[in-house]
């Protein structure tokens, strides 16, 4: 299981994971799949298209628009917010989010502010204590 999810399991009442996009550079699609994955939380499917778009072993601009259909959104929606202003700043708003955070790659996780250094169940764990003490 991965690890976000077991941290979910093991703490269902007291947290709330939030995802920040930072699309590279580097990867070309990296900044369209962001945009196409918070055009699908429009319609409720953020995380669905998240897992789908990590699933697809080889990505292409033809596969936004087959994720959208396997997880039978409004093409017509899907496609109007792909381009809208509010998702493009969204994303802005993400990028500038995780600048600010002083994240340099992906993925980096925090918990409440404090960055977490070890990608591990009881790290984490012992960080949501932490905060959950306070």
């Amino acid at each position: 299981m991965p690890l976000l999810e077991q941290v979910l399991e093991h703490n269902p009442d007291t947290v709330k994971i939030v995802l920040k996009n930072m699309p590279l550079n580097f990867h070309k699609l990296a900044a369209p799949a962001a945009l196409a994955a918070l055009a699908a939380g429009n319609q409720g499917k953020f995380w669905e298209f998240h897992d789908e778009l990590f699933a697809t072993p080889k990505l292409n601009k033809d596969s936004f628009d087959a994720i959208a259909k396997k997880l039978g959104l409004d093409l017509e929606k899907f496609n109007t917010d792909l381009k809208s202003p509010a998702v493009q700043q969204q994303l802005a708003k993400d990028l500038h989010d995780a600048k600010e955070a002083g994240v340099t790659g992906t993925p980096t996780i925090f918990v409440n502010g404090v960055k977490l250094k070890r990608r591990e169940l009881p790290a984490f764990q012992k960080l949501i204590d932490e905060a959950l003490a306070k």
